[in-house]
């Protein structure tokens, strides 16, 4: 998630563990600062940056590594909070303010390896797009009122945007599993061949989805709103490269990005420059994490790919035009994909 929604997430915890223990300003200040530690690996620089996107949310972020150093961090809030007859109860409040960024984390479809170091797996569930105003205003508002109550019922407007946060993410994923079943059949319906699937979040809500399904020729992108006029989901299909793919194969790079996306990717060359895209972050044509990762060239004697150091490539948005596309796909208004409402206009 966000850092605002981090920052919101644990001062609201340590506002709960702490709250009748100590005064409540240093339980908030204490939360927001710790909810921010595991992402201030985004710091490291590790050479390139598809090492640095599928190496952000490792070691981190894992809930092993996260429980080591809990009792480290609580004490050194303890000494400063001159508090160490609460050690053990500031050691709860930083181990839970720690694991829950992680898990929260896991609720987006970036990638979260927080089972390290067992395994390296990228979770990402996608039920929650990575800033949402509606999970993240009510932890804002419940610890907001807590501070300026300073009072029991204070505290209970803390517990009571904790709840709310709760409810929001368990509404996601009742949503995902909903709108899944609707692609799943829609894609029957359209006579896909369905290799894999996956449904997300669009950006900002939990109203529109997006659903992208692996094809044997391709891939296929659809949009589902909770306001559309009906349930069926009409899907637009794309070249996803897999010629381009075989021959590149080999290179970490493109590996890299093939396993951390959990293949959703596809492959391009244009102007003899061979890129990568991470199919699950974005929308088509525009997509978040785009690496140029070759140079393919062809001259009289032979052909040649010369690998590159991956260079990430900004997209060109139709700012305007995407923006105007954008909420009346989420108000049920059309059902055109973004490449067609772009073309049409």
């Amino acid at each position: 998630m966000d850092s605002l929604s981090q920052i919101a997430l644990g001062a609201a915890v340590g506002v709960a563990v702490m709250g009748r223990k100590t005064a409540l300003w240093k339980a908030a200040v204490m939360g927001a600062v710790v909810g921010t530690l595991p992402d201030l690996d985004v710091l490291i620089n590790h050479g390139d940056p598809i090492r640095d996107m599928t190496l952000h949310r490792t070691e981190s972020h894992a809930l092993f590594y996260l429980t080591l150093v809990a009792p480290l961090f609580a004490w050194i809030t303890a000494k400063l909070a001159r508090e160490m007859h609460l050690f053990k109860y500031w050691w709860l409040a930083v181990w839970l303010v720690l694991v829950t960024h992680p898990l929260l984390d896991t609720m987006t479809i970036y990638g979260t390896q927080l089972a390290l170091p067992f395994s390296d797996y990228p979770f990402g569930i996608g039920s929650v797009f990575v800033i949402d105003p509606l999970y993240t205003l009510p932890l804002l508002i419940g610890t907001g009122i807590a501070l300026a109550r300073k009072q029991l019922a204070g505290l209970r407007w803390n517990t009571f945007g904790l709840a709310a946060s709760s409810v929001y993410l368990l509404w996601g994923l009742a949503m995902q599993f909903y709108v899944g079943t609707l692609a799943d059949k829609s894609l029957a319906a359209q006579g896909l061949s369905v290799q894999q699937r996956l449904v997300t979040a669009a950006p900002f809500n939990s109203l529109l989805w997006r659903v992208v399904a692996i094809t044997p020729k391709g891939y296929a992108e659809g949009f589902y709103s909770l306001l559309d006029s009906d349930t069926g989901i009409r899907f637009v299909e794309y070249p996803r490269g897999q010629e381009i793919y075989q021959v590149v194969r080999s290179n970490w790079e493109v590996n890299r990005i093939a396993w951390f996306s959990h293949g959703y990717f596809k492959m391009e060359q244009q102007n003899g420059v061979i890129s990568i895209a991470d199919l699950r972050m974005g929308v088509e044509p525009y997509y978040t994490f785009t690496f140029d990762v070759a140079k393919h060239s062809i001259d009289k004697n032979n052909e040649r790919i010369i690998f590159i150091t991956p260079e990430q490539r900004i997209p060109a948005i139709k700012s305007e035009q995407s923006l105007q596309w954008f909420p009346q796909r989420l108000l049920g208004k059309t059902d055109q994909s973004l490449v067609e409402f772009l073309g049409s206009k």
